[in-house]
């Protein structure tokens, strides 16, 4: 429930006890007895207290049930003040001043004849009153108490949820732990040879196409190697301490990515310079992907990469000619497509792809020019 139906709730319940309080004075105060109906006009009054201050809410209406027969608020009050003060002497008091208060006569001295009571009867109104004292008193109490377990259970569910989450962190620890050991002895490892044999193919060969592309493949071997490195850093924090990402790529990488791509690629662009962040990153992954599979899939051909700004969207469009040889049997699982559509879609824009008829392959990615926030 809303805080502001609680608040209508309990002005409503209010209201209705005053209503119920007014009702109980008129229907057993004597409008001529000036202090009778003074006292039941102020312990009607004095429910407007009764949340704030129940306590002085039950002092208020005591002087009610001395002089008169309404003894509603006094009943009200009471309950309310064992509702929420934990001081059982207090309540055993107030119920013993409610007990006196009903049975003694507004008479002094005291005269059992002046109200009719006889010896005989004392003892029936005495367990009648201390009955009707210790009703508002055991339903008061019942009710802090199912308010205090429930208080309790849902500290145990918080305490059980928390708990849940701590042994989910700590099995995600292991697990990125295990992962940042596989790529630092295995992926780290074969990534060093590549990088090492490269440099030793570029050193050792006459051939200058031979060497540019023992060269590139050092380079991009050393870049990884660096990728690698902060990654199984980033792993091993496991969640234990805020982590730095690697910095990221932006529209001004994009001619660099195309010219070291290994590709004949004509790049056109007209993109403003002050696209978010998460934009940026999603062209510059696009076209990165892209660029891949067209060396992976289709050796000898050649891409088109085209990115412009139209009415607040973002088009991106890759598309490579017919492969010119045979691609070579590389693995693959399609994750960099399914990778490239999650993102488009947490920018709330669309990816699709698949063949031209000329037997090349296009890629189009549109997103918002203010797209939501996506890391990586």
């Amino acid at each position: 429930m809303t805080p502001r139906r609680v608040g209508v709730v309990t002005a409503l319940l209010d209201g209705t006890l005053i209503a119920a309080s007014l009702l109980d004075v008129w229907v057993n105060v004597d409008t001529e007895d000036q202090l009778a109906m003074a006292c039941g006009l102020l312990a009607t009054a004095g429910l407007a207290l009764r949340r704030r201050l129940p306590l002085l809410t039950f002092v208020l209406t005591l002087p009610a049930t001395l002089v008169t027969d309404a003894v509603f608020a006094t009943l009200a009050a009471l309950y309310t003040l064992a509702s929420h003060t934990r001081r059982r002497s207090v309540l055993v008091v107030c119920a013993a001043a409610l007990t006196i208060s009903d049975i003694v006569p507004w008479h002094w001295p005291p005269s059992l004849e002046a109200v009719g009571i006889s010896d005989s009867s004392l003892l029936v109104s005495l367990g009648y009153a201390m009955a009707t004292a210790a009703a508002p008193v055991f339903l008061g109490q019942l009710v802090q108490a199912r308010r205090d377990l429930t208080m309790r259970l849902a500290e145990v569910s918080a305490a059980r949820e928390r708990e849940r989450l701590l042994t989910a962190q700590s099995l995600l620890a292991k697990e990125r732990a295990q992962l940042a050991r596989e790529m630092h002895d295995v992926v780290s490892h074969q990534v060093s040879l590549i990088a090492v044999q490269a440099g030793a193919l570029q050193v050792g060969t006459r051939d200058s196409e031979v060497k540019d592309t023992a060269a590139a493949i050092r380079r991009l071997s050393v870049q990884t190697l660096d990728e690698l490195r902060h990654m199984v850093g980033v792993l091993r924090a496991s969640g234990s301490r805020p982590t730095e990402l690697t910095p990221q790529p932006s529209l001004a990488d994009l001619p660099r990515l195309v010219s070291g791509s290994g590709i004949e690629t004509e790049l056109r662009t007209d993109l403003p310079d002050d696209l978010p962040p998460t934009v940026q990153r999603a062209v510059y992954r696009t076209v990165q992907e892209a660029l891949t599979n067209v060396r992976k899939h289709a050796p000898g051909a050649t891409a088109t990469v085209c990115a412009n700004h139209e009415d607040g969207t973002v088009h991106i469009t890759v598309t490579n000619t017919a492969p010119e040889s045979p691609a070579l049997p590389l693995p693959g699982g399609h994750q960099g497509l399914v990778g490239l559509r999650q993102r488009a879609e947490l920018l709330g824009g669309t990816l699709r792809h698949g063949p031209t008829a000329d037997g090349g392959y296009e890629l189009h990615l549109a997103v918002p020019a203010r797209g939501a926030w996506v890391t990586g």
